[in-house]
């Protein structure tokens, strides 16, 4: 039966980016050096647990209905950035380069992971393009072969009667690459040198 910091360390693991040593050395921290630290991020992570949900329009984290994006009327509501994650938007946002508003999928197809259409976040996306609110779509998702299938598949959903512009971010962005990874002179190049997907 395992203690109670190899339990700890066990959850720490399973989080994106840390192996087994940097598993250990946030629960030795945590545990040993700064055991004061623990209750408030156990608070945190539960307030956040309660608090944050997906925004109703694009699937953004907010603590609201909509997220500070979709709600600022600065934005250019007429062009949207379709990402894979929140993560990739949070890129984009941070690159400064973006002034429009965003979709979010959370994840691409992915037959193999058993991931189809009814696991992405498409159909409000589809119903934003089919309520006239949108001019053009600009696909942001990895260059490879899960994100071609999720972008062909995604203009192939696209409603007849209202037809958008669609184009996808390359330039800049390496074959087999995401947004996640990329400085923000590459996600301004990859924006402003997109091209036309249909």
């Amino acid at each position: 039966m395992a203690t109670a910091f190899e339990a700890l360390q066990k959850q720490l693991k399973q989080l994106p980016g840390l192996g087994y040593r940097s598993a250990e050395r946030i629960a030795l921290h945590l545990v040993v050096e700064k055991p004061e630290s623990m209750a408030g991020l156990i608070k945190a992570l539960e307030t956040a647990a309660k608090a944050v949900r997906r925004c109703v329009r694009c699937g953004n984290l907010t603590e609201s209905d909509l997220c500070a994006i979709c709600a600022n009327p600065r934005r250019d509501s007429r062009v949207i950035c379709v990402v894979e994650n929140v993560p990739d938007l949070v890129s984009i946002e941070r690159s400064g380069a973006w002034r429009g508003l965003y979709h979010v999928l959370h994840g691409r197809l992915s037959p193999g992971h058993g991931v189809g259409p009814a696991d992405l976040n498409l159909a409000p996306l589809i119903e934003r393009v089919r309520g006239g609110e949108v001019d053009e779509l600009i696909l942001a998702l990895a260059n490879d072969v899960e994100g071609e299938a999720t972008c062909h598949y995604l203009i192939g959903q696209l409603p007849a009667e209202r037809p958008v512009k669609v184009t996808r971010i390359g330039f800049g962005l390496p074959s087999g690459g995401g947004v996640l990874y990329a400085d923000a002179v590459t996600l301004k190049s990859a924006l402003d040198g997109r091209r036309d997907c249909r």
